[in-house]
C-alpha cells in the first residue's frame, strides 16, 4: 500500500492552521502571528512550522511574515500568486522584490 493511499493524520493544531489558511480570501493575507492570535493557540513560530511541514496543499502564500517580506526560497512562486490574486504589494527602495502591503492586504478573519 502506498503512502498516498493512507490518510494523513495531522496534529489538531495543524488542522486548525491549515483550515484557516484555506479560508483567507484571495488577495488577502494573515501573518503567522495573526493566525495564532485568531486561533488563540500557539504563536508565530508554531504556525510557521505547521506551514513549512504541511502547508503545500493550501494557499500558503496567504500566510506571511509580519514584515511582509516574501517567503525566502519561494519569492517568485508567491509573487506570481499575489499578482494573479491582486494582493496589494509595495516596492522597497534598493530591493528587487516587493513586499506585501500589510495595511491594505491584512485579513482579520471576518
Amino acid at each position: 500500500m502506498s503512502d498516498e493511499s493512507l490518510p494523513q493524520l495531522l496534529p489538531p493544531f495543524a488542522e486548525r492552521v491549515l483550515d484557516l489558511a484555506e479560508r483567507i480570501p484571495p488577495g488577502r493575507v494573515m501573518t503567522y502571528g495573526d493566525v495564532a492570535e485568531y486561533l488563540e493557540e500557539g504563536g508565530p513560530r508554531q504556525v510557521g512550522r505547521v506551514m513549512a511541514l504541511y502547508g503545500a496543499p493550501v494557499p500558503w502564500w496567504r500566510v506571511i511574515r509580519a514584515d511582509g517580506v516574501l517567503l525566502p526560497g519561494h519569492e517568485l512562486r508567491a509573487l506570481e500568486q499575489y499578482r494573479a490574486e491582486g494582493t496589494p504589494l509595495r516596492a522597497v527602495r534598493g530591493q528587487s522584490m516587493p513586499r506585501v502591503d500589510l495595511p491594505r492586504a491584512r485579513w482579520d478573519g471576518r
